[in-house]
């Protein structure tokens, strides 16, 4: 943690960098703490769109020239949108640190949004969302929170539909930009063999001139809406998602849902893959995992099966809900999980891309930096007692949705 430095520049950007001298590469990244949830009802999927646009050329760089600077020197750049975040970032040489943090800040800040590109881009972002329904391993994911909550901004889909797409002009682009893209919501952060002054700098020059703005509100928590919801498609298995509605990052349970889902469906090692797979031979995959936002959360697990064993699959699920509500995890589990925890922080903080997300989303969320050490203390703190008690406020029968995509009946 010492060797994380921050800096808050006059108008409001943030830039936040942890040094590792030992290595010979720097991961950057630049978000934006804009995301769908962000969005009005004929912008859906728009943050998404922009984050393609992004990449279409500035007045300094074709898009070409925006990769090849990356590629050219042996590095990677991409970007990723989320429900309440999206981050451009790139992977370079430690001595190409500048080249990385300018192509990214000259996207950011001076994107041409291009009529013919914004045209050309439509038909790439429709041909992504059928890609998405043509994968009922996936789609099946969106479908389930979609329906999980059906009343809240946190259920629709990142990508945005067909006709919101198809609808979005240079002006929509535009405005959301100038709304939602402003000092106050851009963040800057950097893990690697890299200097803290120079990126204040490069910041200054680049990102200095953006105008401070509105972060946006925190929405309510998501109402979720129980049931079963089965689309019929022309595919040979079920894909499943069994779920209920979970914890936000701020929740006092949110640990303790951490240790559960490791016990329920983290690994091989974990209840649902003993139990459905190894014992009885009834899928290929099945795990669950959690999902967590500033306003809500949601749990499912999830796995493919045929028609013939769904039913069968569904029961010993319900098996294993109903074993953690009543007995809870035993305390030879527990602690397996809790080694596991560790050890996988420990693995994913090897590498400087997961420092760098790791430090951002630390601010994001909290607004401040957790240490490896807190957050393996507050894991090793979770008791049996407090999961099983977790569980039964959580997998109670009446609470649960249902989302199938299987063969039609």
């Amino acid at each position: 943690m010492e060797s994380i430095q921050q800096t808050k520049l006059d108008n409001g950007v943030r830039i936040l960098t942890e040094n590792l001298p030992y290595v010979g590469s720097a991961s950057i990244g630049i978000w934006c703490t804009t995301g769908s949830t962000h969005e009005t009802e004929h912008e859906a999927g728009i943050t998404h769109f922009i984050e393609h646009m992004l990449f279409k050329g500035t007045p300094k760089r074709t898009s070409h020239q925006i990769a090849e600077a990356i590629e050219g020197r042996g590095g990677m750049l991409n970007a990723f949108t989320d429900k309440e975040r999206t981050c451009y970032y790139c992977r370079v040489l430690a001595e190409d640190s500048g080249v990385g943090f300018d192509v990214l800040s000259d996207m950011i800040a001076n994107a041409l949004l291009d009529a013919d590109e914004l045209e050309k881009e439509k038909g790439v972002v429709l041909e992504e969302i059928k890609r998405s329904e043509d994968e009922p391993g996936d789609h099946v994911h969106d479908l389930h929170i979609e329906g999980l909550w059906p009343s809240s901004k946190f259920g629709l889909p990142i990508i945005g539909t067909k006709e919101s797409v198809s609808g979005f002009t240079r002006d929509d682009l535009t405005k959301y930009i100038d709304r939602r893209y402003n000092a106050d919501t851009v963040l800057v952060t950097a893990a690697g063999n890299v200097n803290h002054e120079d990126f204040v700098n490069w910041a200054k020059v680049n990102l200095g001139n953006l105008k401070p703005g509105d972060r946006g509100t925190v929405l309510e928590r998501p109402i979720p809406t129980p049931g079963e919801n089965y689309v019929g498609k022309e595919v040979e298995q079920v894909h499943f998602c069994i779920g209920t509605t979970g914890v936000n990052y701020y929740d006092t349970d949110f640990y303790t849902l951490v240790v559960m889902d490791g016990v329920l469906g983290g690994g091989m090692s974990s209840r649902l893959f003993q139990e459905v797979r190894e014992k009885r031979g009834l899928v290929y995959s099945i795990g669950s995992y959690m999902l967590s936002y500033t306003a809500g959360g949601a749990f499912s697990i999830y796995g493919g099966t045929g028609a013939q064993t769904w039913d069968q699959v569904q029961d010993v699920v319900r098996t294993e809900l109903d074993k953690m509500m009543q007995e809870g995890p035993t305390e030879a589990e527990v602690a397996k999980v809790k080694k596991q925890i560790a050890g996988n922080l420990v693995l994913g903080m090897e590498g400087t891309s997961a420092r760098m997300q790791r430090m951002a989303k630390n601010e994001i969320v909290h607004g401040r930096q957790i240490s490896m050490e807190e957050t393996v203390s507050k894991i090793n703190e979770i008791t049996r007692e407090q999961i099983q008690e977790l569980a039964g406020k959580m997998f109670r029968p009446e609470q649960m949705r249902t989302t199938v995509i299987g063969p039609q009946k």
